[in-house]
């Protein structure tokens, strides 16, 4: 199973961040992907005050990827985007997975939502505006079961362990916007962790660059195996890469080094 990532920086101009999305997968499939992963709010990250209107499942922005899944014939992880939320004042931050045919097949709310307060440094409160979600996601893609996640959701072990023992993932994707401080020193270990204790291949896609207001994200999307190796890994621009997915592989390293099943806790 071919699979990848598309890296980019999303602005505040919604249109020519979906123009970028929509060849960012097109490379992608002529690539010979299967599946391919955008990042956390694929279409708009900017200014909260010219921000689209929150949309449905059924909206604009679901519409225009289950087209780009059908016309290019391959599975689509549309990063996410702000979904309608429970009231006026807050969205849920939403991914949604396309077949190949334009199916919509999987919806996943993010629940770790990022509230830190770093003095002089960071102050983001993603609760004001977002709702956190409440159930975890497994879905079927190309045959293989794969956990949904998002960004923040990545400091929280227990969530991918759910995914891999009871929703028994082989591949657990992370759209992102992993802030340039913290992704320097953070990403790839915290990635290389999910993938090592939960022995399955991790499909991480970042946002890259600066964003209005005061926002740099740190980018390296990559692709982890359930050894812990990162083996593909973006350059720091916009742009896609791809791995082979080896399930033999997988089962492999689960048999000889079997760490889920001699679990205690």
């Amino acid at each position: 199973m071919r699979v990848a990532v598309c890296q980019l920086n999303a602005r505040d101009d919604r249109d020519k961040n979906l123009e970028t999305a929509r060849e960012l997968l097109a490379r992608a499939a002529a690539g010979g992907a299967e599946l391919a992963v955008l990042p956390e709010y694929v279409d708009y990250l900017g200014p909260g005050e010219r921000a689209p209107k929150p949309e449905g499942v059924d909206g604009e922005f679901a519409a225009f990827f289950a087209r780009a899944a059908r016309e290019l014939g391959i599975w689509v992880h549309a990063g996410s985007f702000h979904e309608s939320g429970p009231d006026a004042r807050h969205t849920y931050n939403t991914s949604l997975v396309f077949s190949p045919t334009g199916e919509l097949t999987a919806r996943y709310r993010k629940i770790h939502l990022y509230d830190v307060e770093i003095a002089g440094r960071v102050s983001y409160q993603e609760s004001r505006s977002v709702a956190p979600g409440s159930e975890t996601v497994v879905a079927e893609i190309a045959g293989v079961r794969t956990g949904l996640s998002i960004c923040y959701d990545l400091r929280f072990p227990e969530l991918y362990r759910r995914l891999a023992v009871e929703g028994d993932a082989r591949i657990l994707v992370v759209p992102a916007a992993f802030m340039m401080h913290t992704g320097r020193d953070h990403w790839e270990v915290l990635l290389r962790a999910r993938a090592i204790e939960n022995q399955c291949y991790v499909v991480a896609a970042g946002q890259i660059g600066d964003h209005d207001p005061g926002r740099t994200c740190f980018g390296r999307s990559m692709i982890v195996d359930p050894w812990g190796t990162v083996v593909a890994q973006a350059p720091d621009e916009v742009g896609v890469v791809s791995a082979e997915l080896d399930m033999e592989r997988l089962s492999r390293i689960r048999a000889e080094l079997p760490s889920l099943a001699n679990r205690r806790l």
